[in-house]
């Protein structure tokens, strides 16, 4: 299999060089940008990016514009680094479509491991997969969702969701085991991110979206009703 391209965005020199030293050692290819304009020349200039680790506060252009920018074209996950610990910064992170949000200082070892959990989770290191339930048809390697022949438009971290749902039919599932499992990370707030996205994806997925049903007080379970 070839090397999984990274691109690492950051104005501090000392900084790209850690994470790039890391992820090296992990069999990674690593790709520099030392602010916002030249990170979507590059990304645009290389098809084959995996990934980006993308700082948000930059010269030229903002880790946010850069994210909008790039989101209008392509679902590569995005991890964001900041040197703020902003729940605000966080929300609107998970709003423009963002995977991972890690605030300043991290460890490298931690930042390596997301890395390669976002990479299992959006199937970049193993084999295709297709997942089946009650008419939906879940394509892991494509990243693409159809309902009796029709494609329906999910975010990245929708998606996520959905795959992880109809990977563990039928088991009632905590928030907390959500957003462990989605997010990769232990989530200090409440429960409106995973709420939000589940209202949304129930909404796209119309009347399947009923196979996403509500556990009180823990959390929520994907049934697929037999008729």
């Amino acid at each position: 299999m070839d090397k999984l391209k990274i691109l690492v965005v950051d104005d501090e020199s000392r900084m790209r060089k850690l994470v790039k030293d890391f992820l090296t050692k992990k069999d990674f290819v690593v790709m520099e940008a030392e602010d916002g304009a030249e990170a979507v020349d590059l990304f645009f200039a290389n098809k084959d990016i995996s990934l980006i680790i993308l700082d948000i506060m930059m010269p030229k252009m903002d880790g946010w514009q850069v994210c909008r920018e790039i989101r209008q074209y392509s679902k590569v996950p995005i991890i964001m680094l900041t040197a703020r610990s902003d729940e605000r910064d966080e929300l609107l992170g998970f709003e423009l479509g963002v995977d991972e949000y890690i605030s300043k200082p991290f460890s490298p070892k931690i930042l390596v491991a997301r890395v390669e959990a976002i990479l299992r989770r959006t199937n970049q290191t193993g084999q295709a997969a297709v997942l089946e339930a009650g008419g939906i048809l879940l394509d892991k390697s494509a990243h693409q969702v159809t309902i009796e022949g029709t494609t329906i438009e999910l975010s990245y971290k929708e998606f996520e969701l959905l795959t992880y749902f109809m990977e563990n039919q039928g088991i009632a599932l905590s928030r907390e085991k959500i957003l462990n499992s989605v997010w990769n990370y232990d989530y200090f707030g409440d429960a409106r991110t995973i709420d939000t996205h589940v209202k949304k994806l129930r909404s796209k997925l119309k009347d399947k979206g009923e196979y996403i049903k509500t556990v009180w007080g823990m959390g929520y379970k994907f049934e697929v009703d037999n008729v």
